[in-house]
């Protein structure tokens, strides 16, 4: 039988198998690894920020399809988003909404309202304290109608691009910060991927946003993966949808309400726009009739004379 080791040897062992094997790995964070609240006191850095962005996405009653595709399409291009059921409309919605979002662990909100069934308005909070944005959305192109070519991964990040009218003004400004909120896919999210393969537009014409969805696409020379700097040159975008204008109504302080801080003043609603339609259609039918009247009235001032060969054909 072999002799014990002495417990002097077992500690050496032990201590010799301690310093081969490689040292722990640190828990990784968005922008590093996260290091201990020693080795900050250490180096006099700060912690390290984690976006934990997530979306809540959701519709009023009485949605048409059309606008139904559109919030899905939205749904499939934000993996950080959370879709709930419908939210009734009226009543205190603000209410409703800032509770459903907190339950749902969000700090944001997209709710699309629907009014009689062909406008459209879509809601962009920053949930609980604000602020938010009311749009009118127009010009809706959903996937399944447009049937373009292009086609990127479900999942992966977007670059967000912004016109240079978006520095110009305060309130584009704030626009533009709550969109990259809203639109960015937080770095590391459980549900993305980790490479850009599509880009987000927005463009700014006649005081509306426009929104463009680009896949980016290049051709690979060679067998390998990676791409070559050549490849890089000729990448082209390709659209792949969907597509809407959002014209801005008002800018609120609060979360669905509050102080208002910006009023377009060029907005005009739906309702008023169908209205003038109605006049100038009611203005041709009465100008119609006028003008049946006045034919009439002309008739009796001015009967014809008499034939004297009418009656000759009738024996």
């Amino acid at each position: 039988m072999g002799k014990k080791r002495k417990h002097s040897e077992t500690k050496a062992a032990e201590n010799e198998k301690k310093e081969e094997t490689a040292p722990e790995r640190p828990e990784r964070t968005l922008f590093g690894f996260k290091t201990s609240p020693e080795d900050l006191k250490e180096n006099n850095s700060t912690p390290f920020f984690r976006n934990k962005e997530k979306v809540l996405v959701t519709c009023s009653r009485r949605i048409s399809f059309r606008y139904r595709h559109l919030m899905m399409n939205l749904v499939d291009l934000l993996p950080h988003c959370k879709k709930d059921n419908k939210v009734e409309s009226k009543g205190s919605k603000g209410a409703d909404l800032n509770e459903l979002v907190e339950l749902r662990s969000c700090s944001s909100c997209l709710f699309f309202e629907c009014r009689k069934g062909r406008d459209l308005y879509l809601w962009m909070a920053k949930c609980p304290n604000g602020p938010s944005v009311k749009f009118l959305v127009n010009a809706v192109h959903t996937m399944e109608e447009l049937k373009l070519t292009g086609n990127h991964l479900k999942g992966s990040r977007p670059i967000l691009t912004f016109s240079s009218n978006f520095d110009k003004s305060p309130h584009w400004k704030l626009l533009k910060e709550m969109i990259t909120l809203v639109f960015a896919t937080p770095k590391d999210h459980r549900k993305s991927k980790p490479y850009h393969d599509h880009v987000f537009v927005f463009s700014i014409a006649d005081d509306h946003i426009w929104f463009r969805n680009y896949q980016i696409s290049a051709d690979h020379t060679g067998s390998s993966q990676k791409l070559d700097r050549g490849d890089l040159e000729k990448m082209t975008l390709i659209e792949v949808g969907p597509r809407f204008c959002l014209n801005p109504i008002k800018i609120f302080s609060g979360s669905f309400g509050g102080p208002t801080l910006y009023e377009n003043p060029f907005y005009v609603s739906p309702n008023t726009i169908r209205s003038m339609e109605k006049r100038q259609k009611a203005g041709k039918y009465a100008k119609k009739v006028k003008a049946k009247t006045r034919k009439k009235m002309h008739e009796m001032e001015n009967p014809l004379e008499v034939d004297e060969f009418a009656d000759m054909w009738k024996e």
